[in-house]
């Protein structure tokens, strides 16, 4: 029997992909669905676990550090923290299967303050394959997270993306030279 894995694709909502996002990453973000949803589809297909970290806020939430930082976004109920366009469709197909996690979280790493680091671990998971975006926040902390409970992190070049193009080439450096991440 192999090792499981799984894909963790973060944060690729509306909000921060779709044009008329509240928080989009602009072009980049959209630029990376049709590598996205492959790996998507591959990991699926191989029975290994297809993992939606998605962030969630509350209308002007004062107590959140988002809202001094950030305009509102991926307000709960709302349009803008649904799966953007195909990924939105293939999770509604694909919702109820045992390899099909989406969760919501309300900080930049998938980690913090959720059950990702049990689920993971009671299904003997230790390999972890991130997509999604930001590249340089959300996928950086859930990275960095990974780091220090010593899972083995590799990253979908191809499938992650930022609005700050600067930010985004520091982290694809930062995965390798500073957390031993695979860069694909």
């Amino acid at each position: 029997m192999s090792e499981k894995k799984a894909l963790l694709v973060i944060d690729y909502t509306n909000d921060f992909v779709a044009e008329n996002g509240a928080l989009n990453c602009g072009e980049p973000g959209r630029a990376i669905q049709p590598a996205l949803l492959q790996h998507v589809h591959d990991f699926a297909a191989n029975n290994d676990y297809v993992i939606l970290p998605t962030d969630l806020h509350h209308l002007n939430d004062p107590y959140h550090p988002e809202t001094k930082l950030f305009p509102p976004h991926n307000i709960e109920g709302t349009p803008g923290q649904e799966l953007y366009d195909q990924l939105g469709v293939w999770y509604q197909e694909h919702q109820h299967e045992q390899n099909v996690w989406k969760y919501n979280k309300n900080r930049y790493s998938g980690f913090q303050n959720t059950d990702l680091d049990n689920f993971l671990r009671s299904r003997d998971i230790k390999d972890l394959y991130l997509t999604g975006v930001c590249t340089d926040i959300c996928v950086l902390h859930t990275a960095i997270a990974a780091y220090n409970l010593n899972y083995r992190i590799h990253i979908y070049s191809d499938s992650v993306a930022s609005f700050d193009q600067v930010g985004h080439e520091w982290a694809l450096r930062h995965f390798k030279n500073s957390l031993g991440a695979e860069v694909l």
